[in-house]
């Protein structure tokens, strides 16, 4: 493999395995918060603790993701500088600034309001409480939004002018609005909905078909499970959808890939624009990932549209083999966005930037044996991650609500009151304590 290829691949396994985790964080994290919101505004003593229960356990599975996954987004932006310095040197002034913003958001924000949420049960009252995992909720999403303004101006760069061979930002407006990043953020707001949903449905899923002593808390998850995904899994074609005409006009060659065009009459229409070179890529790579996300899609949708039917019917808590079929279709979603990715990806090659800079001019002066090793540490390091994040979640998820220790906190003696109102102050729990 040449150096580029190298570089290409490292920087392909490492953001998709990142990928997979940023995923679900996005998933789960508003689906705690809606389980909080409620438990901590239930009036009814037994339900608030069936609520907390299911806050805490589905919480946990949540922290498990966030706090391996993390690891994996610290070396990220790293590479820019190690495999893509020219990248670097060419548009750093443009998305320098929304990079920065993603890790400020990311790293320290959305850190910060976690780990109050983590450490705050029984410390904090609820409506404090509560509207901390709202605000991880709401940073995790504008982290996303910065990663997409950064990852839009490579797709489509709107909003410079390069001068001396750099490109400097000249409308900052039209940076932050550049449709190809919205739309984009759109669809993967929807994905990451319908992926937390999936795995929140199919270990209920689980645990009910193998009769678990907390049905309610089972039920109950699996019910919101469909509120949230029945709808982002029948939006999310639409969103994706909508990227098309934007493809059709920005990146003609992923078009003709895409829809059987011609791309002989392509490849000499971006020649007459953007000078000699070969403009076509292994395009079956892009028509199979297509395909792939939209089978799936439409798979998953199916599916939650059947279990609303059953779930209105009164059959769905006993019809084994359906819950079963939710439990198998876990991984569908996470497959399906790494499907989108290439598509998005791959379908811009030779271009980094698209019509302004290349793969190779984009690469840094680094040997090919040094990236042959990193690519080969980074990668091994980061499957390792990946299955050490999965066997906690299997195993956590398996053992149910009883082995979660999120909140499993014993009050002080300075600890506020429940404000809920009707709480009886003096008769607030043990464990989690409020």
């Amino acid at each position: 493999m040449s150096a580029a290829e190298l570089a290409r691949l490292q920087f392909a396994a490492t953001t998709g395995i990142h990928w997979l985790f940023v995923i679900l964080t996005m998933g789960l994290v508003p689906i705690v918060a809606i389980m909080h919101t409620r438990a901590a505004f239930t009036r009814d003593p037994a339900m608030r603790a069936v609520r907390e229960r299911m806050t805490r356990f589905w919480g946990q599975l949540y922290l498990i993701n966030y706090a391996v996954g993390i690891v994996t987004g610290l070396v990220m932006e790293f590479q820019f500088g190690l495999s893509w310095s020219g990248l670097s040197k060419f548009a750093g002034n443009v998305f320098g600034a929304p990079l920065a913003l993603e890790t400020l958001i990311a790293f320290f924000a959305e850190s910060t309001f976690l780990g109050m949420w983590i450490f705050g049960w029984g410390r904090l009252r609820r409506g404090v409480h509560t509207a901390l995992i709202w605000l991880v909720a709401l940073t995790a999403y504008a982290s996303a939004y910065w990663i997409m303004i950064a990852n839009g101006f490579m797709q489509h760069p709107v909003g410079y002018e390069v001068r001396d061979g750099v490109a400097y930002l000249t409308d900052f407006g039209a940076l932050l609005t550049n449709p190809n990043a919205l739309i984009a953020l759109a669809h993967i707001t929807l994905a990451a909905l319908t992926t937390g949903a999936v795995l929140v449905m199919g270990i209920s899923a689980y645990h009910l078909a193998r009769g678990a002593e907390d049905t309610d808390l089972f039920r109950g998850s699996l019910r919101l499970g469909l509120l949230v995904g029945t709808p982002a899994a029948w939006f999310v074609v639409t969103a994706g959808e909508a990227q098309l005409p934007l493809i059709r006009r920005n990146q003609p060659m992923k078009t003709a890939a895409l829809e059987n065009g011609d791309i002989a009459q392509v490849q000499a229409r971006l020649v007459e624009e953007h000078g000699p070179g070969d403009y076509v890529f292994a395009h079956d790579w892009l028509r199979i990932s297509m395909d792939a996300m939209t089978v799936i899609s439409y798979t998953v949708s199916s599916v939650t549209i059947v279990a609303v039917v059953l779930l209105w019917k009164g059959r769905l808590w006993r019809w084994r083999p359906f819950a079963r079929l939710m439990t198998a279709m876990i991984p569908f979603p996470f497959i399906a966005s790494l499907a989108g990715w290439v598509v998005r990806e791959v379908g811009r090659q030779p271009w980094i930037v698209y019509g302004e800079l290349t793969v190779e001019d984009a690469l840094s002066p680094v040997s090919r044996a040094s990236l042959a090793v990193s690519c080969a540490v980074f990668i091994a390091v980061f499957v390792a991650l990946a299955v050490t994040n999965w066997t906690l979640i299997a195993r956590f998820a398996r053992r149910g609500p009883d082995a979660a220790q999120l909140g499993a906190t014993e009050p002080l003696p300075d600890d506020v009151p429940g404000d809920v109102p009707g709480d009886d102050a003096d008769e607030r729990p043990t464990v989690p304590a409020y």
